[in-house]
This record gives C-alpha cells, sequence and structure tokens, in this order.
C-alpha cells in the first residue's frame, strides 16, 4: 500500500478516533501513566478530537482478573483492526508485569498488522532488561526493533533503545512528560510554608529520607506543615511518622485524583521528591507548572528538565542532611523561595505545556499514518 498523502492523514486525524492509548490501570488506576494519558485524552476532546484509552490489567493485578483485561485488549485491537484500519495503537510500557503484558499485546499488533507506538515510561530500565533470561531479552529486542515508533521520556532512556535494545535512532522520538496549564499561582503572603510530596509512598521515591528529614532539629526549628500524597503502605510510613514526632506537621491523605492534587499544589509553596530512580516523575512537571520551589534528585530525565539554583534545587540521592537543608532553607528564606518559584512557573511555560506536547505527538503519529500499512500476519 502507497504512503498515505497528507489529505489522508488530516482525514485520519479528522476521524472519531484516530488514536487508541493502552494503559495498565488505564486513566484511574494507571499511577502517572494514567495521569499523562488522561491529560491527553482531555486536552484532545477539547480539541475536538478523540484519544481512546484501554486498561490492559484492571485497577491493581489480579490473576483472575488480569488476564481477562488483556485478552479483552486484544479482542479490541481486533476489532479496531476491522473497523478502524488506520487507528494508531498507541502502547505504554514499563518494566517487569508491564513488559511482560506487552510482549503478548504488541505480538497481536504484528500478527494483525496494526500500526503500533511503544512508550517507554520506567525509572530504570536497562537493569530490568538486564536481569531477564536470554531469551526474554531477545523477545524484548524484537518487540521494540518492531514497532513503528518508540517515545523515550530522556536522553538516558533514548540510548537505552539505541545501543541496548537495538531500536534505529530514526525511529526514537524523545518526547518529556507534561501537564495542562493550572494557571499563574497566587502568592502565599505570610502564610506558614506548605511542603507537599506527590507520588507513590516508597523507598525508591525516597519517603524514608524525607521523614528523617523533616524531623531533623534544623526542620524541627522552623514553622512548616507537609503533605505526603500518593498510594504504597500508606500506614507504614504513618507509624513512622508518628515514632519521628511528626504527627501534627505531616498528613498522609493517600492517592488524590488530578483535581485534588491540583487543589493541593495551587496551596502549596515547595515541592520535595527525593527520588532513587525515575523516568521523569510526573510530580516534578506538575511543581514547575505550579511554579513551586521543586526540591528533588539528579535521576533519569531530572537532570534535562531542572537547573540545580535556577528551576529547582537538586539534593544527592539519600542523603537526609542535604535534604533537610535544602527544605530548611526555602522554609525560611521566601525570597529564594519565591525566585524559584517564578523561574519554574516561566521554564515550565517555554518547554512543558500541553499544546507544545500535542504538536510532538501529532508529529509522532503523522510519521506512522506515512509508513505504509501491512496486511493481517506481515509484519
Amino acid at each position: 500500500m502507497t504512503a498515505l498523502t497528507e489529505g489522508d492523514r488530516t482525514a485520519v486525524r479528522n476521524a472519531a478516533a484516530t488514536v487508541r492509548h493502552y494503559v495498565p490501570g488505564g486513566r484511574e488506576n494507571g499511577g502517572g501513566i494514567g495521569r499523562m494519558v488522561g491529560y491527553i485524552s482531555s486536552t484532545a476532546k477539547e480539541a475536538g478530537e478523540t484519544h481512546l484509552v484501554t486498561d490492559t490489567r484492571g485497577p491493581r493485578w489480579s490473576l483472575v482478573t488480569s488476564p481477562m483485561r488483556m485478552l479483552s485488549a486484544i479482542l479490541m485491537m481486533a476489532k479496531d483492526r476491522i473497523i478502524a484500519p488506520a487507528r494508531i495503537h498507541h502502547i505504554h510500557i514499563a518494566g517487569r508485569g508491564s513488559t511482560t503484558r506487552k510482549l503478548i499485546l504488541t505480538e497481536a499488533a504484528r500478527l494483525l498488522g496494526c500500526s503500533h507506538i511503544l512508550h517507554l515510561h520506567d525509572y530504570d530500565y536497562a537493569s530490568d532488561f538486564a536481569a531477564r533470561s536470554p531469551r526474554q531479552q531477545m523477545l524484548i529486542r524484537r518487540m521494540f526493533q518492531h514497532a513503528d515508533q518508540v517515545v523515550a521520556l530522556g536522553q538516558r532512556d533514548r540510548v537505552t533503545l539505541t545501543t541496548l535494545l537495538g531500536v534505529d535512532e530514526r525511529r526514537v522520538a524523545v518526547i518529556r512528560n507534561c501537564v495542562p496549564d493550572p494557571g499563574a499561582r497566587s502568592v502565599h503572603v505570610g502564610k506558614m510554608p506548605l511542603i507537599v510530596f506527590l507520588g507513590r509512598l516508597s523507598e525508591r521515591k525516597g519517603v524514608g529520607e524525607l521523614l528523617l528529614a523533616l524531623s531533623h532539629p534544623i526542620m524541627k526549628a522552623l514553622q512548616w506543615r507537609a503533605v505526603l500524597a500518593g498510594d504504597g503502605p500508606v500506614e507504614d510510613y504513618r507509624r513512622q511518622a508518628a515514632a519521628l514526632g511528626l504527627s501534627d506537621l505531616v498528613k498522609m491523605p493517600g492517592w488524590l485524583g488530578a483535581d485534588e492534587a491540583q487543589a493541593l499544589c495551587a496551596r502549596a509553596d515547595i515541592l520535595v521528591l527525593p527520588s532513587h530512580a525515575e523516568g521523569l516523575a510526573m510530580a516534578v512537571v506538575e511543581g514547575l507548572a505550579h511554579g513551586l520551589a521543586v526540591v528533588t534528585t539528579r535521576v533519569g530525565a531530572h537532570g534535562e528538565v531542572i537547573s540545580d539554583g535556577e528551576t529547582g534545587i537538586f539534593v544527592p540521592v539519600g542523603d537526609k542532611d542535604a535534604l533537610a537543608a535544602a527544605l530548611a532553607k526555602l522554609v525560611s528564606d521566601p525570597e529564594i523561595r519565591n525566585r524559584l518559584s517564578a523561574k519554574a512557573r516561566a521554564h515550565y511555560l517555554n518547554q512543558f505545556s500541553m499544546k507544545a506536547y500535542m504538536r510532538s505527538l501529532e508529529k509522532l503519529y503523522d510519521a506512522v499514518s506515512a509508513q505504509p500499512q501491512t496486511s493481517v500476519g506481515e509484519r
């Protein structure tokens, strides 16, 4: 089949739905990936377009329900191949069980001849790949190499894809996570600073060090409040906070929906994410968008997004004392806090708006649509 003309591609984009996303947990239970896809589908809807979303796992992995979700996703893909053969299948993938599920789903896409994109979201995919058997590694390489396009969150993952996994660099696009514009931030004059954490409560996210930093003597001498919002072993961390004497200062409400998280950020002054490993944390981009003073670690693509001392502050991974010192500096000095806030907000508007993100996706989808389609089984 010949490549689609520009008119054909325009017609495809204006169809009822040109793209279907596959997300573990869907928009509501897919963590940061689900939230990102939710932002994409909402932005597309505002533009009069439709991005469909299919859950490949369920709210959480289950031996009973998750295989049925995967079967349902494959049947949906097969149906699309008949009723909407030009539809692009945008498959979101991470390590561990997500890769196992996507090996099945992408094989179905290959056999059906579906145009598909693999979008890598992972905090350390190279390590996950290295821990697998030689046969699994061969299958994973083939999966990525057979995709029409592959998306990475930053340059580290781009290198993993092109060197370790052997993907042609011409088919790799770096598209960094973005969030909708929450609007200009209100200045909180005279109010007690509010520190927020957004993400799964876990050791990988550095929550243990964060609690130790918040209980540090230099922080205990200052006035502040903190909200650590996310799922995970919340009760365990509440007990740790109580043992450190933080119960009155630190609240852990559990996972917040997108609207609740936005409302929290609108009241906040500082966003902290002392992760040990990340791809590109949605929380960091949320912090920039809301004009918060961001404190994080130089992991994943964070070094490509944050300029230390300009649009945020970096602390070493696992260093509770450095984390306490950085937070204390921001809590006690509103001038520094406000300067970081203004530069973070300007950086978001210049680099991380949803408008720019959607333009990058349109370019990606155009590249896929321009490729000759294949018949069933030809891939």
